[in-house]
């Protein structure tokens, strides 16, 4: 097992963590407060690069894993 493509890999998850969070945020605070549907958070298409970003660490960690 090498160590930096587990490192990289733990650091583009918790990075694309902590930017969907930020950007789901950002997402809510734009919606009307009428209807703040957690169901259009998810699904927003801002929210795709972050999951790009998380399945990309995940990937990482598990080809290095092998």
């Amino acid at each position: 097992m090498e160590p930096i493509p587990v490192f990289a890999a733990a650091v583009l998850v918790i990075v694309g963590l902590v930017g969907q969070g930020f950007e789901m945020r950002r997402i809510r605070k734009s919606m009307p407060q009428e209807t703040p549907d957690p169901k259009n958070v998810f699904t927003d298409r801002r929210n795709f690069k972050w999951y790009g970003i998380i399945a990309a660490g995940l990937i990482l960690y598990y080809v290095a894993e092998l």
